[in-house]
């Protein structure tokens, strides 16, 4: 399994890495309704400081986490959308479970009491890894999307958090 990988911190000098990773994901056409992997400017901006992690095998990045806002307004600021990706040549060894229970350990801790995550249908290991990870399926969201001229759903999930006090 995922015995030699170590979860830490994005640091912005990860970035090209986690791009890499990110186009592999695009690429797939199954991952994110993306066409292009942003500039890191664009990129920080719009994801949570706090709640970024990447996984590396030695000293290199494998994979990566991070979560994002899902609307300005206040009551909403304890829920935040999830993003995993997983190095295509490094998938089937537990690094996308290893990622997302550490995403969900730095969630709680920065006071988040709900992560969703909006997964393509076909895309059936990141369902899997969502649900293994304590998510429920919520709903269907029919044509949600248009990619390539073609209407996608998506398949809506969200995990509510156990710690106490955020219930």
């Amino acid at each position: 399994m995922a015995s030699n990988i170590l979860i830490d911190r994005m640091q912005s000098e990860d970035w090209e890495d986690v791009r890499e990773i990110y186009l592999e994901g695009i690429a797939t056409g199954h991952a994110t309704f993306q066409k292009e992997a942003p500039a890191w400017e664009g990129w920080d901006a719009g994801h949570i400081q706090d709640c970024r992690l990447v996984a590396r095998s030695e000293g290199k990045v494998v994979g990566w986490a991070a979560l994002s806002f899902v609307s300005s307004r206040c009551v909403y600021a304890g829920v935040a959308e999830v993003s995993v990706y997983v190095k295509q040549d490094s998938k089937g060894k537990g690094i996308g479970r290893l990622l997302l229970v550490s995403l969900i350990g730095v969630s709680e801790q920065s006071g988040y009491w709900t992560l969703q995550a909006g997964v393509f249908p076909e895309n059936a290991a990141s369902l899997q890894l969502h649900k293994k990870c304590g998510f429920r399926e919520v709903g269907r969201r029919e044509r949600i999307g248009k990619m390539e001229g073609v209407w996608r759903d998506t398949i809506l999930l969200e995990r509510r958090s156990n710690i106490v006090g955020m219930d």
